[in-house]
């Protein structure tokens, strides 16, 4: 059965973290992935925006998927349907990420265990900038 991280080992990564690819991120400002892109980028983090059909978001270039990073970011952080996330940590092995935080929501438990057994710490169905503010 998957379990989060303590709070405590929450608020270390979020403050360990300086650059977190935000996949499925919106360029609408309304959406709530752009919201919180926003406001981590705000409060210093470095946002990669990641979704297919954009060339960049809030002032960096945008990618396609995780797996056409041109670096590792230090954070992961999911906005995307829950089926969405097997492929999503297929590219995070493959591109040796460490962190991975599927948002209020993204819930995928086989996705979340397989990650973890991959070496990652993994967040699920919790939100980056609540527990930002919250923890900090």
């Amino acid at each position: 059965m998957f379990r989060n991280p303590s709070l405590d080992d929450i608020r270390t990564l979020l403050q360990s973290v300086k650059s977190i690819a935000v996949v499925g991120f919106s360029p609408k400002p309304q959406r709530p992935s752009h919201g919180v892109a926003a406001a981590l980028q705000a409060r210093g983090y470095r946002i990669i925006p990641v979704r297919p059909s954009i060339q960049d978001g809030l002032g960096e270039k945008a990618y396609a998927r995780v797996r056409d990073l041109p670096e590792v970011p230090d954070l992961v952080d999911v906005f995307r349907e829950p089926d969405a996330v097997e492929a999503i940590v297929d590219d995070c092995i493959a591109l040796g990420v460490k962190n991975l935080w599927l948002q209020d929501g993204v819930i995928n438990e086989a996705a979340a265990l397989r990650a973890k057994a991959a070496g990652m710490t993994v967040v699920m169905d919790r939100c980056t900038l609540r527990d930002q503010v919250l923890l900090a």
